[in-house]
């Protein structure tokens, strides 16, 4: 039987065909503020419009690293005002939705320990109650459809309609190449109770290793979901949790690009981007500025020493010579003849007349005063 989810467009959610997936990127944790800015400046250079960061980790073992809590909320205000993207983080207890709520926090996720727990999604449900704000809903770490629809009937009889499903994989003992095994059907069926729902999926909890991201991406992609949610660390081997699932910016657009993913580059990374290469083109220029001025430098001493010699200032052969290994060795490099000679003939003309000008300037010298 459907559900009877009574649901509102989510953000950006791209369940209209024409617009394009939702892509939700960032850390698995926020570790620091630095590192949460720096992140999500990258994503949004990148063109991606929310960001998502954990800052209380449910984990296994009590001595993991469980999230900085209530003083890293300030860093992803900071992420917000800096780069204009949506906040998303993860809630656990109703205390969580208090602090999360306080500082603006633009998206909220219950993760698939909490989705487990019918008790848990209560309480959040009941904190939530009034706040007209998304909320998307890990599937829970045991493969119970009923269970997942479950948490998010909880939140729609409290008043939230904007939700989202994350399918992020299912725990399972036996051996497997995936950390959650995706198990595509439950999703799809999740589809067909819930056919409005906005269904993300989590390739980085599926995969649990960067290598396999693309595989359960692409898969994802091919079945019509409306998104993903990734894990980006600037140096995810410094993570200081799930270090092994995550990307680099770099590594997570690469993969976005290999799926074909419409994601556009946004103006700020435009500009950067040619900034960074035309800072190159200035020191490129200062240091051929430098080499004519040493190769002026030695072409007058030439002249001086042609002087000397009663040589004359033009030497044809030595000229052709020189344009003929000239032209030849640029060719090579992939430059024109024309562009060859033109820089070339104009550099040799300088030379001629600087040595010409020297040696008009020593003859007035030399010249002895007329006296009456």
């Amino acid at each position: 039987m459907e559900s009877e989810l009574d649901l509102k467009p989510f953000p950006s959610s791209g369940k209209d065909q024409r617009e394009k997936p939702l892509i939700i990127a960032g850390p698995c944790s926020a570790e620091s503020e630095d590192q949460v800015v720096a992140t999500a400046r990258a994503l949004k250079d990148y063109g991606i419009g929310v960001f998502r960061a954990g800052v209380w980790k449910p984990r296994t073992r009590p001595g993991d690293f469980q999230g900085i809590g209530e003083d890293a909320l300030p860093w992803l205000q900071k992420a917000r005002e800096e780069t204009g993207m949506q906040m998303a983080t993860e809630v656990a207890t109703p205390r969580h939705v208090e602090q999360a709520l306080a500082h603006k926090i633009d998206i909220l996720w219950i993760g698939a320990r909490t989705t487990a727990n019918p008790f848990a999604v209560e309480e959040i449900a009941q904190a939530l109650q009034g706040h007209d704000i998304p909320v998307m809903v890990k599937n829970p770490i045991s493969p119970d459809l009923s269970l997942w629809i479950g948490a998010m009937e909880r939140l729609s009889k409290r008043g939230i309609r904007n939700m989202a499903a994350i399918h992020r994989g299912f725990s399972c003992l036996s051996k497997s190449a995936y950390r959650n095994p995706p198990q595509w059907d439950i999703p799809l069926q999740l589809k067909k109770k819930v056919p409005d729902i906005v269904l993300l999926h989590d390739p980085s909890h599926i995969a649990g290793q960067r290598q396999l991201i693309f595989k359960t991406a692409k898969k994802a992609m091919a079945l019509n979901m409306d998104g993903l949610m990734v894990e980006v660390h600037p140096q995810p081997k410094q993570a200081l949790s799930d270090s092994n699932q995550q990307l680099t910016p770099e590594g997570f657009m690469g993969i976005l690009h290999k799926l074909g993913l419409d994601v556009e580059t946004s103006p700020t990374h435009t500009r950067a981007e040619l900034e960074s290469l035309r800072s190159r083109i200035d020191s490129l220029d200062e240091a051929l500025l430098d080499i004519v001025a040493k190769r002026m430098r030695i072409s007058q001493e030439i002249g001086n020493v042609k002087q000397q010699h009663h040589m004359g200032i033009f030497q044809r052969e030595r000229w052709q010579k020189m344009i003929s290994k000239r032209i030849a060795r640029g060719r090579q490099r992939g430059i024109s003849r024309e562009l060859i000679e033109t820089v070339f003939e104009s550099i040799h003309q300088e030379s001629l007349a600087r040595q010409k000008a020297h040696r008009s300037e020593a003859k007035i010298h030399s010249t002895p005063n007329n006296r009456p």
